[in-house]
C-alpha cells in the first residue's frame, strides 16, 4: 500500500478533487481507499435506526452489514482521537490510500488551493507538500504546480509521489 494526502483549507475543493480523481485512478487499474478527517462531530447513522440506537445506548463499536456493504463505527466517548497511524492500520490493503485532511501530519501531500477561497497557500511553510493543484500559478513554489481541474495530472502526481505505508507509519509513530 502507498499513501498520498490532499491538504488545503476548508472550501478549497479537496473533496471535489478526490471524487474526480478516484474514477481516473480506477480507470488505470488502481484500487483506492480514502481516509477523511473531520473537524467536528459527525453521524453516519440516522436517529431512529437500530445502529443509532445501539450507539446511543453505549455500544463501543457498531458494525452494520448488508448484502452490499458493511461499516464499522467506533464511539470514542472520552478517549482521545485516533492517530493517523492507528487509522491507516485499520484499512484493508489497496494500491493507494488518499488521505483528505490531516494537513499537519508528515505524509506526502498535494495542496489543493483556490484563490477565491481567500486563504493563504500552505506550501511555503510545509515541506511535506510535494505538489500543488490550484487555479492560480505559483511560479516560485519549488515543486510541481498543476491546474486544479487537470485530474489526469493530479493522478500522475499521486502515483509518482505516494509513499509506502510502512514509511508513513514509521514517520507518524515517531511524531506521536
Amino acid at each position: 500500500m502507498r499513501v498520498i494526502g490532499l491538504a488545503g483549507w476548508s472550501g478549497a475543493g479537496k473533496t471535489t478533487v478526490v471524487t474526480r480523481v478516484i474514477p481516473e485512478l480506477a480507470r488505470r487499474g488502481v484500487f483506492v481507499s480514502t481516509l477523511k478527517h473531520a473537524h467536528h462531530a459527525f453521524d453516519l447513522d440516522t436517529p431512529g435506526k437500530d445502529s443509532h440506537a445501539h450507539r446511543e445506548a453505549g455500544a463501543r463499536e457498531v458494525l452494520i452489514s448488508s448484502e452490499r456493504r458493511w461499516a464499522l463505527m467506533r464511539e470514542l466517548r472520552d478517549e482521545p482521537e485516533a492517530s493517523l497511524s492507528e487509522l491507516l492500520a485499520r484499512l484493508s490493503p489497496v494500491d493507494l490510500v488518499i488521505i483528505e485532511g490531516f494537513k499537519r501530519e508528515a505524509h506526502a501531500k498535494i495542496e489543493i488551493h483556490r484563490a477565491a477561497n481567500g486563504k493563504p497557500p500552505l506550501h511555503p511553510g510545509d515541506k511535506t507538500i510535494v505538489a500543488i493543484a490550484s487555479d492560480i500559478a505559483f511560479p516560485e513554489a519549488g515543486r510541481p504546480v498543476v491546474a486544479i481541474d487537470d485530474i489526469a495530472a493530479i493522478a500522475d502526481i499521486m502515483l509518482a509521489q505516494a509513499q509506502p505505508l510502512a514509511a508513513v507509519l514509521a514517520r507518524a509513530g515517531s511524531q506521536e
